[in-house]
Formats: C-alpha cells, sequence, structure tokens
C-alpha cells in the first residue's frame, strides 16, 4: 500500500456526475520519520458545501475546524523507526486529546490504542468510535500500520 494515497473527487458539470481530480494528495507531510499523515479533505461547516475546499494546514495533532471535519490517512511506522523514549509507568509521549467524535479504521496492520487506563491491539478491519478521549497509539509490530480517521467538531455535555 502506498505512504501516500490516491485522491478521486468527483462534482457535478453540465448536469452530469464527472471525476473532477485524480491524483496523488498533495497534502502530505512526514512529522517524525516514516509517520506519514494526510490531510484528505475537510469540511468547514455542518451542513457541508459541496461546492468549497479549502486546503488546511497539516498538523501532527489535527485543529478540526469548528462545527467541521476532518477526513485523515496516516501510515504510522514501527516505535522503533520513531525513536521515541516510552518509559514503563510513564504517560506515552504521544499521548494526546482532540474535542471531536472520530471514526477510524484500521486497514492495513496492527496498532495499539493507548488509554490513560487500558489498552487494545487493533488489526486490519477494526474499527474506533473516539469519544474526544486522551489516547495513543504505539506500533509494536514491524510493518507501519495505515489507518483512516474522519475527525468531526463535537462538544462534551
Amino acid at each position: 500500500m502506498n505512504k501516500i494515497p490516491r485522491r478521486i473527487v468527483t462534482g457535478i458539470q453540465n448536469g452530469k456526475s464527472v471525476i473532477l481530480e485524480d491524483k496523488i494528495v498533495a497534502n502530505a507531510v512526514e512529522h517524525f520519520p516514516n509517520l506519514v499523515i494526510s490531510d484528505v479533505w475537510n469540511t468547514q461547516q455542518m451542513p457541508a458545501s459541496l461546492d468549497y475546499e479549502m486546503q488546511i494546514p497539516n498538523k501532527g495533532f489535527p485543529e478540526t475546524p469548528k462545527n467541521g471535519t476532518y477526513f485523515r490517512y496516516v501510515s504510522i511506522p514501527p516505535d522503533k523507526e520513531l525513536g521515541l523514549d516510552v518509559k514503563i509507568g510513564q504517560p506515552h509521549p504521544m499521548m494526546h486529546q482532540t474535542s471531536t467524535l472520530d471514526y477510524i479504521i484500521i486497514l492495513s496492520g496492527e496498532l495499539y490504542l493507548i488509554m490513560e487506563e487500558g489498552e487494545t491491539l487493533l488489526k486490519a478491519g477494526d474499527i474506533v468510535i473516539q469519544k474526544g478521549t486522551n489516547h495513543a497509539w504505539s506500533n509494536r509490530s514491524n510493518k507501519p500500520c495505515i489507518q483512516l480517521a474522519i475527525l468531526i467538531d463535537a462538544v462534551q455535555e
């Protein structure tokens, strides 16, 4: 599987459905060695506009637009390639939290979802519904893990 995805965007021209774009994603960044994040698409409002795309800065930890969404592709290398100093009994150095409802699908490889209390091994085909929780990802295998994530702006009630 490619580290940088191909993106196909459809639309309407002259009243007919067409392919408007078919190319490798331009918004891909390697934040750490072999950790490739591509923010494939975003929306700036709900309901979403079908006629508007705003290029967003690609950051390690996303800043989902207010009332908007992010569609994110991530290739996560094995931990040993990232050079992180993970200490037993200490919070994972990549622990973070977003104010979003996230739909995450593991496409290939495997990955541990680490919470403040507990963790679970995810494999290809697994789906995570993450509700604004503090978390980190740990790839303890020898192969990259590919995940897709859709982040939706949310509020804690």
